[in-house]
């Protein structure tokens, strides 16, 4: 049976239209007031000055990416509403990353986040991390471009390059011109859009399938209700257990490390800031995830005795969303463009935190170091270049995508496997001052290799699952499926959850001995890269000559102990922290060289770090990353 395409009225292109042109018309006003963008700071880090809402809202819209609006739903339809315990492990992922990770990053006074890695290990690791994290982003960024483009496409009729071309200009214009002052308020704006649109399908969808009662009811017959599920086996897909541990991790790796999530917070005017931003952004995070389960919920309401994918109205579960918004709200003018706009809005609000995000790295990592000398204007400049490029690249990017086929669902995998080890380097790095240089690149190398070999393996030699039934008792064929697949949008609306899907695969015979690792659930594969590079790392670290933590600046550990077992005596605290020197530093400034984690203590910072030290100074009211540089106190008592 042919899919059912119904097309978008005027009023549906009108709406569509005037978010991508109040998006680009925020771009255009921080072109042309306040600084300009005229210098690094304003256009990178908008001068430090933002303050807690647009920065919750950039933060919220950063985790409410298209595919997410799409494939949430669709998880949670398909199986279960154990989705909902993502809300607890991300909230206690904003508190972990509040108090550990936001005072280390703004204390340092960074621009990319992955300089910390040169200046804490080695000049291989930072790039090694850069190179993945640029690559990850313009593959993801493509992805998160053009899958809903080629859902709308296949459900409303929407002119997929046409969309394709317009989202990639608007936001590559607004990014490039306005900076992250035009990032974070287009992000804010469109979170209103994406709440508008989540609340008129929840609404409606509600409304059509008899009141919150009714859904409810047709939900637990259809055995969807699972609110908490204490089985200890790791291969189960959805645990209490496995979201808890695994879905914390891959928060971690989100808002910790992930440069286009701390560059956000480093906008804000203090630590204090960043912190209230973290922790006010958990309540939207719920409500985003509240969204998605009663979305999933109302949907399987309407559909419980028709599953539109087994009838072949769709073809795959990512045109799910679309095809239920068209089926409740075509009858209203402009509804269905409202939640056109609120996928689009997610798309954006990923994508310009990535585009200057990459041209914040690709400055610091890689024009700064073969060009030292520039003025502060040109390489402001070349930050909007770099923008305009990587926003080229990522329209590209959608262009190789619509060719991938079979390799789709692999490629969006790849995306959550490189997240955990670069946690996980973070991690070695920060909170075990005793890892050196080599413990860190070999950590990480094999890291990336095990997630590596986990995830692809799990595609190649899938397993086959049990998930709740669907039925089409109620359609004009009387079939009835119990399914043991997954679809191909499981896999990609859960991307951002390093997912590797199991779709229904062979039997045992001709599997490898290694097979059984493979049925590991995917929200685990980020807690292994983590752990991993952090053993990994810690071996090989003692093996080589373990570096002398006292010669290791403070302001490069986290002082996790302090805040974990503040009640302990003096003592105690001083035999946890290794002999790092947390404590001694003078409060309003301190001059510690700085040194790399080798063996040798006596080592210092390379050339290539040293030149850059002439912009820390500049950003850091005199501080020298290189040579030693000061810590000052600001209004609020908070350390810079």
């Amino acid at each position: 049976m042919e899919m059912d395409v119904r097309y978008f009225s005027v009023w549906d292109y009108v709406v569509f239209s005037v978010m991508l042109c109040v998006s680009a018309g925020i771009g255009l006003y921080y072109a042309c007031t306040g600084g300009k963008q005229s210098t690094q700071k304003e256009f990178l880090m908008a001068d430090k000055s933002m303050s807690t809402l647009p920065v919750v809202m950039s933060l919220l819209a950063s985790f409410v990416s298209a595919i997410t609006v799409l494939g949430s739903p669709a998880e949670v339809y398909r199986n279960g509403t154990m989705f909902w315990f993502f809300a607890v492990s991300g909230s206690l992922s904003m508190v972990l990353v509040a108090r550990l990770f936001v005072p280390t990053f703004y204390n340092l006074g960074l621009t990319s986040t992955y300089e910390y890695l040169e200046i804490r290990f080695s000049k291989p690791v930072r790039l090694l991390c850069t190179v993945l994290f640029v690559i990850n982003m313009l593959v993801y960024m493509g992805l998160v471009l053009y899958t809903p483009s080629l859902a709308l496409n296949a459900v409303t009729g929407l002119t997929l390059w046409g969309a394709v071309l317009g989202m990639g200009f608007v936001c590559t214009f607004y990014t490039a011109l306005g900076g992250m002052k035009a990032v974070m308020w287009t992000d804010t704006f469109q979170v209103f859009v994406m709440v508008a649109g989540f609340l008129a399908v929840i609404i409606q969808g509600t409304i059509e399938a008899g009141g919150p009662a009714r859904v409810w009811e047709l939900n637990r017959q259809g055995q969807r209700l699972e609110f908490f599920n204490f089985d200890p086996d790791p291969r189960v897909r959805h645990t209490t257990w496995n979201i808890l541990v695994g879905g914390t991790f891959f928060r971690c790796a989100m808002y910790a490390v992930n440069q286009a999530q701390v560059q956000r917070y480093l906008s804000c005017p203090s630590i204090k800031k960043a912190q209230q931003a973290l922790y006010w952004n958990i309540l939207g995070l719920i409500m985003f995830i509240f969204f998605a389960v009663l979305s999933g919920m109302v949907m399987y309401a309407r559909y419980f005795n028709c599953d539109p994918k087994t009838m072949g109205y769709i073809q795959n579960s990512d045109q799910m969303m679309p095809y239920f918004v068209m089926d409740i709200l075509s009858q209203f003018p402009g509804m269905p463009g409202l939640f056109t706009s609120c996928v689009f809005s997610a798309a954006l609000s990923t994508m310009s935190s990535g585009l200057n995000a990459l041209a914040a790295v690709a400055l610091e990592d890689f024009v700064k170091p073969c060009f030292p000398n520039l003025s502060d204007e040109r390489y402001t400049w070349i930050s909007k270049v770099l923008a305009m490029a990587f926003g080229l690249l990522t329209i590209l990017m959608a262009f190789i995508a619509s060719y991938l086929g079979p390799v789709f669902s692999a490629v969006i995998s790849l995306f959550g496997m490189i997240g955990g080890p670069i946690l996980g380097i973070f991690v070695l790095g920060m909170m075990f001052p005793c890892a050196n240089k080599w413990g860190g690149l070999v950590g990480l190398v094999c890291s990336l290799v095990l997630t590596l070999w986990i995830g692809m393996g799990a595609i190649v030699w899938p397993r086959a699952r049990t998930m709740p039934p669907v039925s089409t008792e109620g359609c004009s064929a009387n079939v009835t499926a119990n399914f043991t697949t997954s679809s191909t949008m499981s896999t990609m609306s859960m991307a951002q959850y390093s997912i590797s899907s199991t779709p229904a695969g062979p039997t045992d015979n001709g599997y490898p001995p290694e097979a059984a690792l493979y049925e590991l659930s995917y929200v685990y594969l980020g807690a292994v890269a983590t752990l991993s590079c952090v053993i990994v790392g810690l071996l090989v670290s003692f093996v080589t000559g373990s570096q002398d933590p006292k010669k290791v600046d403070p302001r490069l550990i986290v002082p996790f102990y302090d805040s974990m077992f503040c009640c302990l005596p003096n003592s105690w605290l001083e035999w946890l922290r290794c002999g790092v020197r947390h404590g001694e530093e003078d409060k309003e400034a301190v001059d510690i060289p700085m040194t790399t984690a080798t063996s040798n203590p006596t080592f210092s910072l390379g050339e290539d770090t040293k030149e850059q030290g002439s912009s820390w100074k500049e950003e850091n009211g005199g501080s020298n990353l290189s040579n030693g540089h000061h810590i000052v106190v600001d209004e609020e008592g908070t350390s810079l």
